[in-house]
């Protein structure tokens, strides 16, 4: 058992409004869901833990993580299954079991029971709600109880002042990358942005078209242009 005595507070709305990625916000406040393929982490292979965006508290483990084929990291089961509580959810005309995090009490994803060994079960998790610490930052960024799971040694865990990623700050401490969004004019082809590469999510709202993306993948010049 890693022994993690940090404790992770809870942010309140303000805070997280003003740090979160409009789709984190919209993932993890509002009960969103990112596009399948189409988002940061779901074909990550690299080694390291994945962290609750709002708090830094550690949610799930590379080593638990598996191709699901669904466009979603996928993991079967949590580092610690007292961190993520599951309730029952019944929108959209089906009965799913929802996982949402004890602490800040985010929407991450749903559990399903088609998983591989050794549970059978199936984290589909938004990457919206998580954030990437690779195991060479861990113990920089305050992880240290978690070298282990990768065949190091443990140091401390310490506070750390980098739980969170905010998207309006290009290149924060921890943050293994950075979204930004764009409005564009109403009219603006949906169709066609949603399959540009970089761009992550796409909504019309009463400002225009918004289009969350990934810097370094694309830019907003290229998404301007017609």
């Amino acid at each position: 058992m890693i022994k993690d005595q940090r404790t992770y507070a809870k942010k309140d709305a303000a805070t997280l409004k003003a740090t979160l990625s409009p789709l984190s916000w919209r993932v993890t406040q509002e009960d969103g869901t990112e596009p399948p393929f189409r988002n940061t982490y779901w074909d990550n292979h690299e080694e390291g833990i994945y962290v609750d965006v709002t708090t830094g508290e550690p949610l799930f483990s590379s080593r638990d993580k598996f191709d699901s084929g669904t466009g979603w990291p996928s993991f079967t089961q949590p580092i610690d299954k007292s961190r993520v509580v599951e309730k029952t959810d019944r929108t959209y005309g089906m009965v799913r079991v929802e996982a949402r995090t004890k602490t800040s009490d985010i929407h991450l994803g749903h559990v399903f029971d088609d998983g591989p060994r050794p549970t059978g079960l199936r984290y589909c998790m938004n990457s919206a709600s998580l954030r990437f610490v690779p195991k060479d930052k861990l113990e920089a960024e305050g992880y240290g109880a978690y070298v282990p799971l990768f065949g190091g040694k443990a140091t401390a865990v310490e506070a750390s002042d980098s739980a969170m990623c905010s998207a309006d700050a290009p290149g924060g401490p921890g943050c293994n990358s950075t979204l930004e969004t764009l409005t564009l004019q109403k009219g603006t082809d949906v169709a066609a942005l949603k399959k540009k590469t970089g761009v992550l999510d796409v909504r019309e709202t009463a400002a225009g078209v918004e289009v969350t993306f990934d810097p370094a993948l694309t830019s907003a010049a290229t998404l301007q242009a017609r």
